[in-house]
């Protein structure tokens, strides 16, 4: 604590989902921790240096936030939604924050890793089709892969439009790998480097293949935590945050 930094209840206003207010009436019940201290004097400095906890929960006090969330099947990929339930009602209360939002969507019935944060330049590195950061699926199909499509989608494939009428025209995607993955020929493996609504399954079905379960393996070179269940989030460590760009 010091003359320099930002004031206590702003800095865990901006971090979490409490307001001004909320925080000062935390502190008035000796629920505001600086470096394992009740503080009640909400208009004090802090810093990164300073260890804060609220309710019993710590706070990070880092600009940016990077969550893993291994997203279940019926959740939406939106900061807020009146009928379906979204990514960030998933976030626990100690990782919330202002500004969070998902990187990149999944349609509402796919699956697994999303990548939550509040960082807007790291997402459009990681988004943008210029930066050719892969992402990876696994895609169960209603019939076995016929293994000519790995050269089908190697040359990039022709999606026709979805709204023809509404002057659509069609798309050529990037090229793409696509390879049975395991002993069950239904599975593939499907890695991207563009993200388009619906690309994988409108991909297959070029082919007349019915995708009927999609995950999200892995962002870069991070792969979703196999120990993280559906519905789970956690912090991303410094070196996991690092493989989130790997081409």
């Amino acid at each position: 604590m010091g003359s320099q930094g930002e004031r206590l209840d702003k800095a865990v206003s901006n971090r979490t989902s409490y307001t001004r207010k909320e925080v000062h009436a935390l502190a008035g019940r000796g629920l505001v921790l600086v470096n394992g201290t009740p503080v009640r004097d909400c208009a004090i400095k802090v810093t990164g240096q300073d260890q804060i906890t609220v309710d019993g929960n710590w706070l990070e006090m880092a600009q940016f936030s990077y969550l893993m969330l291994n997203k279940p099947k019926g959740v939406v990929c939106a900061t807020e939604d009146a009928a379906l339930p979204t990514v960030l009602d998933l976030v626990p209360e100690a990782f919330r924050r202002k500004g969070l939002f998902p990187a990149g969507r999944l349609d509402k019935d796919t699956e697994g890793f999303v990548l939550i944060t509040n960082d807007g330049a790291l997402a459009h590195r990681i988004l943008s089709p210029k930066s050719h950061v892969p992402k990876t699926y696994c895609a169960t199909l209603d019939k076995p892969f016929p293994a000519r499509l790995s050269q089908e989608f190697a040359q990039g494939v022709l999606l026709p439009p979805e709204r023809p009428r509404e002057g659509e025209k069609p798309f050529h995607c990037m090229p793409a790998l696509a390879r049975q993955a395991g002993e069950d020929p239904r599975m593939v493996q499907v890695v991207l480097r563009q993200g388009m609504y619906h690309q994988v399954r409108r991909m297959f079905a070029v082919y007349g293949l019915q995708v009927i379960r999609l995950v999200r393996e892995k962002i870069g070179g991070l792969p979703l935590d196999p120990a993280l269940p559906e519905g789970g989030c956690r912090r991303l460590t410094r070196e996991e945050l690092e493989k989130l760009e790997e081409r």
